[in-house]
Parts: C-alpha cells; sequence; structure tokens
C-alpha cells in the first residue's frame, strides 16, 4: 500500500492497531476526539476491545490492569484529562508496566481552549505525578512521525516496562498529511513471563507499587534510577536541519520546529546562519548536540508554544556557554514565521531582545 491522506489522529490510531495494540480505554477531549472514535470501530475489526470509561481516571486504572495481563495498550487525551490520569500514570511507571500514553495537548491551565499548545512539557518529561518516575516522552512534527513513533513507543514500551507518551499537540492531531504505514503486518509483543495470566502451575506473579518497607521502596527507587540511566544512555533522538556551522541555533520541537525549518530557511537566504536542533524525544532529552553547537554558536532561541518549559532542558544542555534567547505565544496561538525571524535578526545584529 502506498502513501494514504489521513488526519493526524486517525492516523495514531491506525498506527496503534499496527504495533499491536488490542486494548483502548479513554475519554472524550477536543482536539483528540478522533482516536478514540477511530478505535471504536478499527479495534473490534482486529479482535480487540474498546472501551469509553466513564472518567479519565477510570480509563488509566482500566489500562492498569491490561498492561499487567501482559496486553499491548493505549489511552489518549489532552490537558485536563491527562492530568486527571496523572495518579494512575504514577502507579503505572511504579509498577514497571508498558503502555502508550497519546498527549494531544491544548491550551491551558485549566480548562483552557482547545487552541493548539506544548505547555504539557513540565507535565510530560519531569513526571507529572508523584513520586520518582521517568516516560519516556516522544515528540512528533509531521503525521509520517505520528505514526513511526506510535509504532515504536510500543516496542520501547515493552522493551524497558515503562509507560511512553506522544507528546503531540491540536494542529498535529488535527492535520492532513500523505502517510505511510510501513509495517505491514500487525505486530505482536515478546513473551512477558511476569504478566498476571494466572499461575497455571506457576509460582505466582504480583504486580505492585506498594512498598511498605522504607528499605524495600529505596531499592525499587533505585532499579528505576538504573532503567532510566540506561535509557538516556541509548534513546536520545534529535534531528539536526543545518545547525552544524550556526551561528544562531534554533530550539522547537513538534509543529512549532516546522516553522523553524522555514525560518531557517529565509535566514540563510539573506546570509544569516541559522539552524536548527530539534529534539524527536523530549525524555530522554538530546543535551548532546545543544552542548556541542555552543562551541562554535553564538547564541540559541528556544521557540514554544508555551510560557518557556523545554528552554530550561536547552539551557541546562548548553551549560552556560553561550545565550539562549526564548520566544513563546500561548493560548493556542502558534508563533508565526516573522515573529520569529525577527528575533533572529535582532540576536544576529547583536540587540538585546
Amino acid at each position: 500500500m502506498g502513501k494514504v491522506l489521513m488526519k493526524g489522529n486517525e492516523a495514531v490510531a491506525e498506527a496503534a492497531v499496527l504495533g499491536g495494540c488490542r486494548y483502548f480505554f479513554g475519554y472524550p477531549i477536543t482536539p483528540q476526539n478522533e482516536i478514540p472514535e477511530y478505535l471504536a470501530k478499527r479495534l473490534p475489526e482486529v479482535g480487540g476491545t474498546f472501551l469509553q470509561a466513564e472518567s479519565e481516571i477510570s480509563a488509566i486504572n482500566m489500562v492498569f490492569g491490561a498492561a499487567g495481563s501482559g496486553a499491548r495498550v493505549m489511552t489518549s487525551s489532552s490537558g485536563p484529562g491527562i492530568s486527571l490520569k496523572q495518579e494512575g500514570i504514577s502507579y503505572i511507571a511504579g509498577a514497571e508496566l508498558p503502555c502508550v500514553i497519546v498527549n494531544m495537548v491544548r491550551g491551558g491551565p485549566g480548562l483552557g481552549n482547545i487552541g493548539p499548545a506544548q505547555s504539557d512539557y513540565f507535565q510530560a518529561t519531569k513526571g507529572g505525578g508523584h513520586g520518582d518516575y521517568r516516560l519516556i516522552v516522544l515528540g512528533p512534527a509531521s503525521v509520517q512521525e505520528l505514526v513511526d513513533l506510535t509504532i515504536e513507543a510500543f516496542e520501547m514500551a515493552d522493551r524497558y516496562r515503562n509507560p511512553v507518551m506522544i507528546l503531540g499537540d491540536g494542529i498535529l492531531g488535527q492535520m492532513m498529511e500523505p502517510v505511510e504505514f510501513k509495517v505491514k503486518e500487525i505486530m505482536s509483543g515478546p513473551e512477558k513471563p511476569w504478566a498476571t495470566t494466572g499461575a497455571k502451575g506457576r509460582t505466582r506473579n504480583l504486580i505492585t507499587s506498594l512498598y511498605i518497607v522504607p528499605e524495600d521502596l529505596e531499592e525499587h527507587c533505585r532499579k528505576l534510577k538504573e532503567k532510566y540511566d540506561g535509557i538516556a544512555a541509548v534513546e536520545k533522538r534529535h534531528e539536526s536541519y543545518f545547525a552544524e556551522d550556526a551561528e544562531i541555533v534554533l530550539a522547537a520541537y513538534g509543529t512549532t520546529a516546522r516553522i523553524c525549518k522555514a525560518v531557517v530557511d529565509q535566514a540563510r537566504e539573506e546570509g544569516i546562519r541559522a539552524g536548527l536542533i530539534r529534539p524527536v524525544s523530549l525524555w530522554p532529552f538530546p543535551d548532546e548536540p545543544y552542548f556541542k553547537a555552543a562551541d562554535y554558536a553564538d547564541a540559541f532561541l528556544a521557540v514554544e508554544m508555551s510560557n518557556g518549559q523545554m528552554v530550561e532542558d536547552v539551557r541546562l544542555s548548553v551549560n552556560g556557554k553561550k545565550p539562549v534567547h526564548f520566544l513563546g505565544r500561548t493560548g493556542g496561538i502558534v508563533p508565526t514565521k516573522a515573529e520569529i525571524y525577527a528575533d533572529v535578526k535582532k540576536i544576529a545584529a547583536g540587540g538585546v531582545r
């Protein structure tokens, strides 16, 4: 099958099916409603189960149960819905269960609006729930990447026994682009001897995040930390766009990075050596490319649909070697090529923004 034109949300849903997802539990919220709508029809066709829970809290705890039984399972939501899932996400991470969570970010805080935003970055990458845990967070920038990263998310979740979040936004979920589904057959996950499938003559499996004895909990947290360190060592991903000789390096992810590519093109045409380093893995964050770029770049400009969240990781990566500027829009407003380029010109001229 060649390329097909699909809306981002529907492409995520089909990718999940091809990735082996057989259970979906969720609750509707704009701008991701096409995901559950699509899966409500599609999952029964492949012998799977779709269930609209009575709330986001119920949905994430159903994910816990399905993941504990060894199934490939997914949920999706946006903004307030993801907030409601945070306790369950912490439980799932603490119990070391694989699952995929999709957040098509909308404007916040509070009920906000249904416009696109990137203001859930802290929540996703720093651990929005309680305790010491991490999610693997992937930030696609196109509908094709939504497909590819969703399929890969199920593989990563099983590989590390950890939740993986796809962090998109309202634009990516609603836009239509040609996509190719490179996986021709529905995938299946690995054997899971740890799953609660019934003892059947073997030693029983226990899945829990409850450790009453402090020393036991500390040992568990140390084990999780070792796992997260291992993930960080091999799963950092980024895209470099004309950044190898850039005097000004832009930092952006998702939809915003697409606009920044156009800014880089215009800057290059007008004699300004601009470049872009786009993080694809938001956690673990690809710090090394920014640190290396600080050896030759004059300055950095982080561009986000937020008041400034990813910019903190950029500053940590640059480690004080060069100035890191910031441009952000909020409330569902997308930064324009013109305003980003205006900042690039000011920085190139040595002006103070």
